[in-house]
């Protein structure tokens, strides 16, 4: 099980650095949404008209939230991998707590979620998580 600990937290980690990257370019994107949206409407020369003038401005600030949201998600769950890792109990919990959540985000979450629950809720992971840690 020992191997299994190791892949699944840095599977976690790989993972959630990819979605923090995935939330910077969603950063960029909003940054630079207005100038995006006025070259599409240029080149595809559709009607200004006919887009309510808020949408330009709420966009942006949408996708500063779920960006800023998913790589707070990210970070604990990278911090969380890293104390599994180390055969931390609170590790432990955290990551199944991130795990569940993983489940939802289909389907590479939900793989990922689903083989790291597995992992930690087995009886020998149980059993080395609790067994008495050795100074370093």
């Amino acid at each position: 099980m020992e191997k299994h600990i190791q892949l699944a937290g840095i599977l976690n980690i790989v993972y959630r650095s990819v979605l923090i990257l995935v939330a910077l370019l969603l950063l960029l994107i909003a940054a630079c949404f207005r100038g995006f949206f006025e070259m599409v409407v240029r080149l595809t020369s559709a009607d200004v008209r006919d887009i309510p003038p808020g949408l330009i401005d709420i966009v942006p600030a949408v996708l500063v939230i779920v960006a800023v949201l998913m790589s707070a998600v990210s970070v604990v769950a990278i911090v969380a991998a890293a104390g599994m890792l180390g055969k931390r109990k609170w590790g432990r919990v955290l990551m199944l707590v991130v795990s569940f959540f993983n489940l939802l985000r289909i389907p590479v979450g939900t793989l990922l979620g689903g083989y790291t629950i597995w992992v930690l809720l087995n009886d020998e992971t149980i059993r080395i998580f609790d067994a008495p840690r050795t100074a370093v």
